[in-house]
């Protein structure tokens, strides 16, 4: 697209920057001018400037034909030459566990941590005991994101490990997948886990070598079924700047629109609340976990809607059908290339569901025309999804459901067609060829399996629409890592995992914004910039399509805007 000089491109648009000035009734709250503008619609691709009126983009176009618009209160912002592009949206993450995030132990590996051995990880959580608010007035330590596929030990740390940081207070240190968790003794002591409890349905307790007593880490709903009954009923003003906490992150990183991607009970009480009590400066799309807290909890004074109340809407039910591929959880149709310890060379994953369980939660979202996501990572587990929404088909009150697969890391050739006659949309993960391409390679899949993660070449083929995330905590909501992915697929040694599947830096962005949108039934109202939609945009340090790929991580957003009003600078 930029084989067109940009200044034709701008003397072209002066009439549809015109036509737009005829049909405001008044002068524009703001105008931004002097800007290098990506604006993602393909009817008008580049500007100069933006008018705003109550929130909502007014004109698109070029800095003299909309500063005739300007008013005696119009307020005026030179973008000084800075590239502009809609806000992005965060297709699959979990708003509540950035919170989280922000406010307990990172053990994250480099480079966006410090905890590279089970030592470190140790000393983390020992720190976090000596100096957090919340060990000392919770009487719990918490940390996330360990790594067992970056840890120099290569396995992941057990009771005994944290045992010896503390015997006293209950410890959990959670995987970067979200999957997995590893508890001290004191915390089994406090679930009631002992050498008598059976793995739950969709869930492992691993054992000692006696194959009885829990080592102290939990897979799948095994982890599930204790951690949110561990984690502290914080006061109102700590749940307040825990959620603060997290919302700069996205902020920070130009996100306007994120998801609260399998909300807990606790989190669907509390978030409205907050929202009407204090307010967001982001916009947030909940998706309960349906399975876990029952169709009576969501029905009962909560509706599912396309508005927002205070910047907070239900949006749809969430189900998991399996694990993750770094946790080697998910379920595939062929074994692991390095199966996990304790496990037989077959060894392939497992679901969370039987076909006809699973089917009853997709007939009861279909009957009530909920959008449904369906967290798949394996090629087993998108199979069963494709196999059940064609057994769900009958039960379809709206043929344009937009059932979201979530992830769907190992999609296969052969499923691409089907996703596409089912209408299923791809909410696809490509930040795993940097954070886990060598893992998956070399010991979770094996290099041709590896190759094809998040396949968006594929789908590019076959014109499909799709979006790219961050699952935040699991990874740091960072915008431009996401980019970065989508558009080199490196992993952390450099190497190229799939050059099929790079995506081009407009196509990374339209995954990031009016894709992600449409994904969400709000294409009409956001992700691009064109007339009528809301002035949610950001304000980056350079152009992402003219920018040396390589360098795409390391751009940054000097602002964000939501609905005209600036709500992140750097430096402030």
């Amino acid at each position: 697209m930029h084989i067109i000089p940009r200044a034709f491109l701008y003397g072209i648009l002066i009439s549809l920057a015109t036509a737009c000035a005829q049909g405001i009734n008044d002068h524009p709250d703001t105008i931004y001018i002097h800007g290098n503008i990506i604006t993602v619609n393909e009817e008008q691709p580049f500007a100069q400037a933006l008018a705003a009126k109550e929130g909502l983009i007014s004109g698109v176009g070029d800095s003299e034909t909309l500063l005739r618009l300007k008013g005696p209160v119009t307020k005026i912002v030179d973008l000084a030459g800075a590239t502009v592009v809609p806000g992005f949206i965060d297709a699959h993450s979990h708003f509540a566990g950035v919170g989280t995030q922000a406010m307990v132990a990172n053990l994250l590996p480099a480079p966006d941590g410090p905890v590279n051995t089970i030592a470190e990880l140790q000393a983390e959580i020992s720190h976090f005991i000596a100096t957090s608010p919340i060990a000392k007035d919770y009487k719990v330590a918490i940390g996330f994101n360990y790594d067992d596929s970056q840890l120099v030990e290569q396995r992941h740390p057990n009771r005994h490990d944290l045992d010896a940081v503390s015997t006293e207070i209950p410890i959990v240190v959670m995987h970067q997948s979200g999957h997995i968790g590893a508890y001290n003794s004191k915390a089994l002591e406090i679930m009631g886990i002992t050498a008598e409890t059976p793995d739950p349905a969709g869930g492992v307790i691993e054992r000692e070598s006696d194959g009885k007593t829990p080592n102290g880490v939990m897979q799948e709903n095994a982890h599930f079924m204790i951690f949110f009954r561990l984690i502290p009923d914080f006061s109102t003003p700590d749940l307040v700047a825990l959620y603060k906490a997290g919302e700069h992150a996205y902020l920070s990183n130009g996100f306007t629109t994120v998801q609260e991607g399998k909300t807990d009970l606790e989190t669907l009480n509390i978030l409205p609340q907050i929202a009407a009590s204090h307010g967001f400066d982001i916009d947030i799309i909940s998706y309960p976990d349906i399975a876990a807290i029952g169709e009576e909890a969501l029905r009962k004074d909560r509706q599912i809607s396309t508005e927002y109340l205070n910047g907070f809407r239900i949006g749809g039910v969430k189900l998991t059908f399996d694990g993750s591929p770094q946790g080697k959880t998910a379920w595939f149709t062929k074994p692991y290339l390095v199966p996990p310890d304790g496990q037989p060379p077959e060894y392939s994953g497992y679901p969370a569901f039987t076909d006809e369980e699973a089917l009853a939660w997709i007939s009861l979202a279909f009957t009530n025309n909920w959008q449904l996501l369906v967290h798949t990572n394996g090629d087993a587990a998108i199979d069963q999804l494709i196999r059940l929404l064609r057994r769900a088909q009958p039960n379809l009150k709206n043929r344009d459901h937009r059932t979201v697969m979530i992830h769907g890391q190992f999609t296969r050739k052969d499923q691409i067609n089907s996703l596409k006659d089912l209408g299923i949309f791809p909410a696809l993960y490509p930040m795993h060829t940097f954070y886990w391409g060598d893992w998956h390679r070399d010991s979770v899949a094996g290099p041709e399996r590896a190759n094809n993660i998040s396949p968006t070449g594929w789908m590019i083929d076959q014109a499909m629409r799709f979006s790219i995330h961050s699952d935040a905590p699991v990874t740091f909501p960072n915008s431009m890592r996401i980019i970065d992915s989508a558009v080199n697929r490196t992993t952390r040694t450099g190497k190229v995992l799939g050059a099929a599947h790079r995506l081009s830096p407009m196509d990374a962005l339209k995954a990031l914004t009016i894709w992600a949108a449409y994904q969400h039934f709000e294409e009409s109202i956001k992700g691009s910039l064109e007339v009528g939609k809301q002035a949610d945009f950001v304000v980056l340090d350079a152009d992402p399509l003219t920018i040396e790929a390589s360098n795409i991580k390391n751009m940054k957003v000097l602002k964000t805007v939501n609905n005209d009003k600036t709500v992140f600078i750097r430096g402030d």
